[in-house]
């Protein structure tokens, strides 16, 4: 007998203080990488590939991201 328990979801923690939500995109594949660029230092923190526009969604809900907030690079 195999049990299936559901798996919780859960937020994951993650301070976006001073952070600004970007999708970067190569021009040349069309990989789309989902992450925060921190605004002091300009780093790349990449958190999630977008393979369609559902998984946007999925980050945007998960990370409290807003669709005015979300900026695009190349």
């Amino acid at each position: 007998m195999l049990f299936r328990s559901k798996k919780k979801t859960e937020k994951p923690v993650y301070d976006k203080t001073g952070k600004i939500p970007v999708i970067r995109a190569s021009i040349c594949t069309g990989e789309k990488v989902a992450g925060f660029r921190d605004e002091k230092t300009g780093k790349f923190e990449e958190l999630m590939l977008l393979c369609n526009e559902g998984d946007k969604e999925k980050f945007m809900l998960v990370y409290g991201v807003k669709e005015e907030e979300l900026r695009k690079e190349w």
